[in-house]
């Protein structure tokens, strides 16, 4: 089998820096990690305070720390740093090839997708957002690692998307209608669920707005590992003499 995973971003209209920071990194017992994590409001300070809660959380996972204590340590260490005057919402999923399991740890309000087969599930129980307080714990799943398997997460930028003209974002029509219809790729599904929230907010973002797409497909092509990266330029700074 092998595992895919695709993301696509964008930062809140007219708002050069997106406030949601996502670094993928390759766990030391086998398998690889996504942390996303959504600074509180927009703009730089949301990315300062969303950099640091990934950039803790990677060097901990990186060093072999389970998801669910390193998120409690991002948390502690943003309001010991923040005094508890800001939060950020985390996402951290994990294929896990040392337990065999797909690890999804939540500290945010908005829901994840997992579609198996034919069914969907929607997973959206209480998950308070890190930062606010000590000791604040994560909302974990744990599922097998296996052929078939789609997850879906996203920042909460998607969840709003429409709002502000009456609409609403219904992401588990758009899955299913995606998934029923033909055999796409998680580039696929992660731009086109951005897409249809960019266009619920008129082309305009409302929010910065993230989406984690992860497949398990049966066929392994060859033993090489890639990865893509692609990065909108608009503008550079001139340098300063």
């Amino acid at each position: 089998m092998e595992i895919q995973i695709a993301v696509a971003k964008t930062s809140k209209y007219a708002v050069s820096e997106s406030g949601d920071t996502l670094e993928v990194v390759e766990r030391p017992n086998g398998g690889v990690s996504v942390v996303l994590a959504d600074g509180q409001t927009s703009g730089r300070g949301a990315k300062a305070i969303s950099s640091m809660v990934v950039r803790k959380i990677i060097s901990l996972l990186a060093e072999g720390v389970r998801d669910g204590a390193a998120a409690r340590a991002a948390s502690d260490s943003l309001f010991t740093d923040k005094k508890g005057k800001v939060s950020a919402c985390l996402h951290i999923l994990s294929a896990d090839l040392q337990s065999g399991t797909l690890v999804i740890t939540r500290n945010t309000p908005t829901p994840i997708f997992v579609a198996h087969d034919d069914e969907i599930e929607c997973f959206n129980s209480d998950s308070q957002p890190i930062g606010t307080s000590l000791n604040i714990r994560p909302n974990i799943i744990e599922l097998p690692l296996e052929v078939g398997v789609t997850v879906v997460l996203y920042t909460d930028g998607i969840t709003y998307a429409g709002d502000r003209v009456g609409a609403s974002f219904d992401v588990c029509m758009l899955l299913r209608s995606l998934l029923e219809d033909q055999e796409p790729s998680c580039q696929e599904i992660a731009d086109n669920l951005l897409n249809q929230a960019i266009r619920l907010d008129e082309g305009r973002p409302n929010d910065d707005m993230s989406v984690v797409v992860l497949r398990v497909l049966p066929q392994e092509t060859d033993c090489i590992r890639r990865m893509t990266v692609r990065l909108p330029v608009t503008h550079i700074p001139p340098l300063s003499l």
